[in-house]
């Protein structure tokens, strides 16, 4: 299934945020993502809040669930 697109063809999610749900699906912490991304543990949190209010859910699991569903994320 090919990513969702907004109104303007663009990918529901940036390029930075499908590589911290990517390494989420693979069961990395926080901490790990943000030493294998080059960045803070602050900024992983601030791509995975952004993603959920995307797509209007409460937690990483249901933004998980919703990106596979979605065809964003592969697990």
């Amino acid at each position: 299934m090919a990513p969702v697109r907004d109104g303007r063809g663009k990918s529901l999610l940036t390029n930075r945020e499908r590589e911290v749900f990517e390494l989420l699906v693979q069961d990395k912490t926080t901490k790990e993502i943000a030493s294998q991304l080059f960045v803070s543990e602050k900024t992983v949190r601030n791509h995975i809040s952004n993603v959920m209010k995307k797509l209007n859910v409460k937690g990483r699991s249901q933004a998980v669930v919703e990106l596979v569903r979605l065809g964003e994320i592969t697990i």
